[in-house]
């Protein structure tokens, strides 16, 4: 959780909740607030259990992404291997190196948080873990649901990457996020993974 400002903020209080949909992992519910002038009002909020997001390095300085169809926008999308934290008490750094296992076949000797960030917090009360995973090593890829029995593994060069989202082949927020964090942590340790 972000810590609060000082008390001179405006405080918002919520006021109740009715859950108004669940699914397998998020449920959506209308949640009521007063405002700092005493108004009430509504909002639907999406729940979430939270993600991780791994950003793969490798010894050749390439970042592993997945293509992979997002059924939400219709669309193919290249990003890093990604998952929701959908197992009760699984640890997220867990979740994060079985989601690399699982879409990109790789174990990682170091991973390290990079940060946590929430996605869409316009409507959405999720959070990602994104890490920097290096030392990888290969392992039996285990495809997981209808996409990723699909989806492709794409090594790409560090060098390549800006060029990438600037012509709009990448555009997952987390992959963007996720892999410029990387490459300032890789610049900021010296020794052979640096970039």
């Amino acid at each position: 959780m972000v810590p609060e400002r000082g008390d001179d903020v405006p405080r918002f209080r919520p006021t109740g909740e009715e859950t108004v949909f669940r699914g397998w992992f998020i449920s959506v519910a209308r949640s009521t607030f007063v405002d700092p002038d005493g108004v009430a009002f509504e909002r639907d909020i999406v729940r979430h259990p939270g993600a991780v997001a791994v950003v793969a390095v490798t010894e050749e300085g390439s970042v592993a992404l997945v293509r992979q169809y997002r059924p939400a926008i219709n669309q193919w999308i290249l990003e890093v291997p990604a998952g929701t934290c959908d197992v009760d008490g699984e640890p997220a750094e867990v979740t994060a190196r079985r989601e690399l296992a699982e879409e990109v076949g790789y174990a990682a000797a170091h991973l390290e948080l990079l940060t946590r960030c929430v996605i869409t917090p316009g409507f959405c009360d999720e959070y990602a873990a994104i890490y920097l995973a290096t030392g990888l090593t290969r392992v039996p890829l285990d495809r997981q649901g209808v996409e990723e029995r699909f989806m492709t593994v794409e090594e790409v060069p560090l060098a390549s990457f800006d060029q990438m989202v600037d012509d709009g082949d990448v555009i997952d927020a987390s992959t963007i996020l996720g892999v410029g964090l990387a490459r300032r942590r890789l610049r900021d340790v010296p020794g052979p993974d640096a970039r």
